[in-house]
């Protein structure tokens, strides 16, 4: 599920996908009735990529909110997003139970669950693993065996003459050297 060219537009309802930028603003195509618009630099315009929920742990991607919803409901659309208060909040439970009631509110619940729908009937949510995550997954586990490499690889290495010698000098220069105190003869 490739979330970076959906977009949600502030006063506008429904989501659109990305077309092309013009010298204007962005030209995209509303899902709802597959019009397509230029958006403007002066509104709110944000893809869903960007876009997270508030949990009591971390704050959870909608990418991963939508994957779990899809996964639990088994690819089936959801309650309606016009459903009650009480509604919304015991589905928002039910797929995310930790998520955090007192910062997410009514109308997120209520966008989150239609497009959640809207994703559903475009046939956009899916449970494969998108290439961006099969990459940090290669990486991930690139790094564990580069890690696991240089620990098997590390020894202690012999020091050569010329820095046993150069170490030798530095001991010997350093330490302090005994005074003496010359008498003088009048001293005596």
């Amino acid at each position: 599920m490739d979330l970076k060219k959906i977009l949600a537009v502030s006063g506008r309802p429904g989501l659109y996908q990305l077309i092309a930028q013009s010298p204007k603003g962005i030209v995209a195509e509303s899902f709802l009735d597959g019009k397509r618009v230029t958006l403007f630099s002066h509104e709110r315009i944000n893809a869903l990529e960007e876009i997270s929920i508030f949990t009591h742990d971390n704050d959870m991607r909608l990418k991963d909110v939508l994957k779990t919803i899809f996964e639990k409901l088994e690819g089936e659309l959801a309650i309606s997003h016009k459903s009650s208060s009480n509604e919304l909040r015991t589905f928002m439970a039910e797929m995310i139970p930790n998520y955090d009631a007192e910062r997410v509110y009514e109308s997120d619940i209520k966008r989150l669950v239609g497009w959640y729908n809207l994703l559903v009937e475009k046939s956009l949510i899916d449970n494969e693993p998108d290439e961006e995550e099969i990459q940090e997954a290669e990486k991930h586990e690139d790094k564990h065996i580069v890690k696991e490499e240089t620990k098997t690889e590390k020894k202690p290495k012999p020091q050569s003459k010329s820095s046993a010698s150069k170490t030798q000098k530095a001991t010997t220069s350093a330490a302090p050297k005994p005074t003496q105190r010359k008498t003088s003869p009048r001293a005596k």
